[in-house]
């Protein structure tokens, strides 16, 4: 007998973005041998610290331009839906499952 499958999706689980990347994967990659937070000393000045609207991080914006560059992705809009929908690409942005991308 045919049982129909059970729906999973609500069920809660703990498990962490760390887990679910693959250790072999090239953002992993990368991250262990290129640190980024040079980035932040490069770009400082360019910055007003007490005007303005709140910025996005420079190194997180570097590591979204990477990421559409290695990966052969062309559209910036394309981009963010990738990085909605695909975990390693969350792991290497430091961001959560529900942060907003944009």
């Amino acid at each position: 007998m045919l049982n129909p499958p059970i729906p999973h999706q609500s069920e809660l689980e703990m498990v962490s973005l760390e887990q679910l990347v693959p250790k072999d994967h090239l953002v992993r990659k990368i991250d262990k041998v290129i640190d980024f937070e040079f980035i932040r000393d490069e770009v400082a000045d360019l910055y007003c610290h007490d005007n303005g609207r709140p910025a996005i991080d420079p190194v997180r914006l570097f590591k979204i331009m990477l990421l559409g560059y290695i990966f052969g992705i062309k559209s910036e809009r394309q981009l963010v839906k990738e990085i909605e929908v695909n975990i390693a690409y969350r792991w290497f942005l430091k961001m959560t499952l529900t942060e907003k991308v944009a």
